[in-house]
């Protein structure tokens, strides 16, 4: 998402939050993020067990504890699941898709400005897909897919695809030279293209 540099008014930064609701005798300890782009409520559980909530900024943080609480057998459901199997990742459907889109975009948009501050690449269009098997793709003219599914992704593994596909804007290629830039960000590449092919 890119800010024009002749707005007036000044952009203010998200808001990011730990929070922890008590239901029954489980304990769900999750990030709750005030985002201004943000429409609807959209929650999510990743494999590493982090749970976040995507809300518009009006939503209280008692109104977010409340939707918490009312998604909480969804929430210690997923998270068995992943206890269980690390890997286990819900499969690909349309609904979730048109569920979880917008997050992933903002997750995907958010990762993109983060890390393109060390590399300076333009981009032109960013695309969410309902996609099984890919996690992301960058196209010759220069626009960036990602998966919907990357909000299941632990933190580090998100972050690899997101620089991953980043750096094809630099080098459209598997080359050495287009590994050296993942590296830049990403050091333990390697480590984290092996994660992601388990997954």
């Amino acid at each position: 998402m890119a800010y024009s540099i002749f707005s007036r008014k000044k952009k203010l930064p998200d808001v990011k939050k730990s929070r922890e609701v008590l239901v029954g005798e489980n304990i769900i300890r999750y990030t709750l993020r005030k985002s201004r782009q943000a429409r609807h409520l959209r929650l999510s559980v990743s494999a590493d067990a982090s749970v976040r909530l995507s809300v518009p900024m009006r939503v209280s943080e008692k109104m977010a504890d409340d939707f918490v609480r009312a998604k909480a057998q969804w929430v210690m459901m997923r998270l068995d699941d992943f206890k269980k199997n690390p890997s286990a990742l819900p499969p690909a459907t349309r609904a979730d898709y048109l569920k979880y889109r917008e997050l992933a975009r903002e997750i995907a948009e958010k990762k993109l400005q983060h890390f393109n501050l060390g590399y300076g690449y333009q981009w032109k269009k960013i695309a969410i897909r309902n996609t099984k098997t890919r996690w992301g793709s960058c196209s010759a003219s220069g626009n960036l897919n990602f998966s919907y599914r990357i909000i299941y992704l632990p933190e580090k593994l998100c972050d690899y695809i997101v620089v991953h596909e980043l750096c094809h804007l630099g080098q459209f290629n598997h080359s050495a030279k287009f590994w050296a830039l993942v590296a830049q960000a990403v050091p333990d590449y390697k480590m984290r293209r092996r994660e992601i092919k388990k997954m």
